[in-house]
């Protein structure tokens, strides 16, 4: 592997694809290593690993192990848009085509998450045997997200979150495809361990394939990639990008052609470390395992400037709370991407506690007949409220025609008598209704009356008890006493309630302000009509 002078300081770009030579040298007060960073026994043998399996890692970046925060990616110099950081051989990935345990896995029919979660399984049980040990040694038994939580734990944490209902059908689910899927196979391959292959075991693999795998390519689908998993992520903060680069498919740039791919990737040339030298060279490997003919790589490429010092993120994508919680096992303060659901269910639960049974499943029959439909996630049907706590248009309209009159109902139900059915032409707007417009494409202010906004305070309301006793100042208080270190599924589980509860009040703020708008119009109506 030759690595470039560090007296040269250029970037050779092929249509777009930009690789760093090598950068300048920085100082930085923050790059001084402690306890806890390159020289944790773990890296260590984690960087010899990745010598012997063709992973190159730039000198750049800098691998901190800390108690506390756990393994992150720092910069030791300061690294610039379209930098080559890393290079990664698909072969050192673990996938289910690469695992010893493939044709167990293809002969049992495993595909996806539950073949992965086998290839890693298999993996763990052999040991130091394993070609992946110096990265599986690396890794933490298991991620702390929602499903390797105790059923305890879920009730207690999560309750009235988005993801308590969620969780605990999941955890089911997986617990089924063990029984089916998993179980047989230690009937089937007795050279099995079966402490390797336990139902806790398959929920830890699973818990960090949720985390950490990556879509590599249609043959090998997702995998473990290492290195590539070791940087920590940070909402729409996006450092790095995480690529599949090779002679023979393409790449994210389409203009980019195979022979200028291949050349990129020839020449490794990645950043240097300020000193200038290779640091993980040594000869703890004296040769690396030779590489198949068709050998592609994945490439970590740097996607803006990062100064020396600061640590190195990739995004795991746009994702609020309750989805950084599930996969990932952590939360975000202030995570603009939140949103609470309000299932279809509450919203029929409130309309039957004002109207009839009857008079619910009409008005629900007409929206779906007008072509209307809210979120759907398995088997539930929701609405969601953003961050900014503004309504789904479908859940306004879906009020909307709860609440209208019953001739505006009756004039519009037999306009529509079935889905898709309807004409605006064959409807003129009712006086105080805007029926003759209501499948068409109708704007939030048209169906924000001033009886929807008081049925979203209730729903509002009705969404909040669900959290139960505690007040969101309870909340708040707690996660202020809350060490996110020692005790992080509670900090982590607060965070989702408080930001879902800040949410449900942003709601009910947009629904008052609509409501006292209307107070406000229909008393400047009666001013004009006395003056008169």
């Amino acid at each position: 592997m030759m690595y470039i002078p560090y007296n040269i300081s250029s970037c050779k770009r092929s249509k777009g694809l930009a690789v760093l030579l090598s950068p300048p040298p920085q100082e930085s007060n923050s790059m001084t290593s402690g306890a806890g960073s390159d020289s944790s026994r773990r890296l260590r043998a984690f960087k010899r690993w990745m010598k012997w399996q063709s992973i190159e890692c730039s000198d750049a970046l800098q691998l901190t192990d800390s108690p506390d925060q756990g393994i992150a990616v720092r910069a030791r110099c300061d690294l610039k848009e379209g930098d080559a950081v890393a290079t990664i051989p698909k072969t050192a990935c673990l996938t289910i085509k690469t695992t010893g345990a493939q044709e167990m896995i293809e002969a049992a029919g495993l595909e996806g998450c539950l073949g992965l979660s086998v290839a890693l399984m298999f993996e763990r049980s052999l040991g130091q045997v394993s070609p992946w040990a110096g990265y599986l040694q690396l890794l933490p038994p298991q991620e702390p997200i929602p499903l390797t939580w105790t059923s305890r734990e879920v009730d207690l944490l999560l309750r009235g979150t988005e993801l308590h209902k969620a969780v605990k059908e999941d955890k089911a689910l997986i617990r089924e495809d063990w029984k089916e899927c998993i179980l047989p196979l230690l009937d089937s391959f007795s050279e099995l361990n079966p402490g390797f292959f336990g139902v806790n075991q398959y929920l830890a693999a699973r818990s960090l394939i949720a985390s950490r795998s990556f879509e590599i390519d249609d043959y090998h689908g997702f995998g473990m990639v290492p290195l590539a998993d070791l940087f920590n992520h940070k909402t729409a903060a996006e450092d790095v990008h995480f690529t599949s680069l090779s002679s023979h498919s393409e790449s994210d740039n389409d203009d980019v052609d195979d022979d200028q791919l291949t050349n990129v990737f020839d020449e490794k040339a990645l950043v240097t470390s300020p000193s200038g030298n290779n640091s993980e060279s040594n000869n703890e490997v004296d040769h690396p395992p030779p590489l198949p003919d068709d050998f592609t790589v994945l490439g970590m490429i740097m996607v803006k400037d990062v100064r020396g010092g600061n640590e190195v993120f990739n995004t795991y994508g746009s994702l609020g709370n309750a989805a950084l919680l599930y996969r990932y096992g952590f939360t975000e303060e202030n995570n603009p991407y939140d949103i609470v659901n309000i299932d279809l269910e509450l919203v029929l639960q409130w309309s039957s506690s004002s109207f009839s049974n009857r008079h619910t499943r009409a008005r629900v029959a007409l929206w779906r007949r007008l072509g209307y439909s809210g979120c759907e996630s398995q088997d539930s049907e929701y609405f969601e409220i953003s961050f900014n706590g503004e309504p789904q248009l479908e859940l306004l309209i879906l009020l909307y025609i709860i609440l209208l009159p019953e001739d505006a109902h009756r004039v519009l139900d037999l306009a529509v008598p079935t889905k898709g059915s309807y004409s605006s032409g064959k409807i003129l707007p009712h006086s105080d209704t805007c029926v003759g417009q209501i499948a068409s494409e109708m704007s939030r202010d048209l169906v924000l009356t001033e009886s929807v906004c008081n049925a979203l305070l209730s729903l509002a309301y009705v969404r909040e008890s669900l959290y139960g006793m505690n007040t969101i100042e309870d909340d708040v208080e707690a996660l202020r006493r809350c060490c996110c270190n020692r005790e992080r599924k509670l900090y982590h589980s607060l965070m989702l309630r408080v930001s879902e509860r800040r949410i449900l009040g942003k709601l009910r703020s947009y629904a008052s302000f609509r409501g006292v708008s209307f107070e406000c119009a229909k008393a400047s109506e009666r001013k004009k009509l006395k003056r008169k």
